[in-house]
Parts: C-alpha cells; structure tokens; sequence
C-alpha cells in the first residue's frame, strides 16, 4: 500500500509517517519501480504499537527504546519497568499541576458571582488585570504569578 493509504488505515499524517521515517522509528518502506513507498502489514502493526505509546504520552525517545525491546524480545525487560515508572512520575506531576490549575482557577471563578455587571465591575478581570501588573492575586499564593 501507498503512503496515503498507510495514513488513512491508521489515522496517522502522511507527515508523520514520513517523520519516523527519517528518526528510525519506522524502517524506511521499500519502493517500487515508480518510486512509490510500498507499506506492508508490519509498517501498519508498528505504526498502531507507537500511536499507543503515544496515546500513553511516552515520548518518541521512549518509545524508540520501547521498540526496540519489541524487535528483540529475547533481551531483558527490566529497563521497560523503569521507562514506565518514569512515566508515571511524569503524569503525577502533571496531575498534581492540573489540580493546581483547577484550584486557582475555581479561586479565581469565585470572584464573580452569577450576577450581570459591567468590565468594571468584574472580579475576574480585576483579578487577572492585577496579576499583569505584578500585582497580588487570589489566584496565587503570592510566591508566583505563573501557572506551574
């Protein structure tokens, strides 16, 4: 199959593909007489075992080790232990910072209650209006005006 038809069977842009191409993630397709990439079966396996790695938010780099492992699965497994705890400790980070986010903004929400009123009278544009200007704001301790 051709390029576009690779694209469309995985939902993956001919871009990309032709990205992983070019970092070794996916081998380089043979061509055909015309020039044309011919894919197989395995380019379409590989490509769904990397959109799964990055539906898990694995890194490329990662995820070329990952593979690896995959093309010699005789070879210890250990360090896929490893890789998988430090993902894991990357989305508890980012967990804890979105609940931040969440707190800060639920603080900032409250500033304004359901009534209508003017630009003027709006508690949330005080608040963020402040914060530009180096200014406290409820949404932050004080420590840092930036969203961790």
């Amino acid at each position: 199959m051709r390029i576009g038809e690779l694209s469309k069977l995985t939902n993956v842009d001919i871009e990309t593909i032709r990205y992983y191409e070019r970092i070794g993630l996916l081998p380089e397709a043979p061509r055909s007489e015309n020039g044309y990439r011919n894919y197989g079966t395995p380019s379409v396996e590989r490509l769904a075992f990397i959109r799964h790695c990055r539906a898990l938010d694995m890194p490329l780099a990662e995820t070329q080790r990952i593979l690896a492992f995959a093309d010699h699965p005789q070879t210890d497994c250990g360090d896929i232990d490893s890789l998988i705890d430090t993902q894991l400790d990357r989305v508890r980070a980012r967990l804890q910072s979105m609940q931040a986010l969440e707190q800060q903004l639920t603080v900032l929400r409250s500033r304004c209650g359901s009534v209508q009123h003017s630009e003027g009278e709006c508690g949330i544009l005080h608040e963020l209006v402040a914060a530009a200007h180096g200014e406290a704001c409820v949404c932050h301790d004080g420590s840092s005006h930036l969203v961790v």
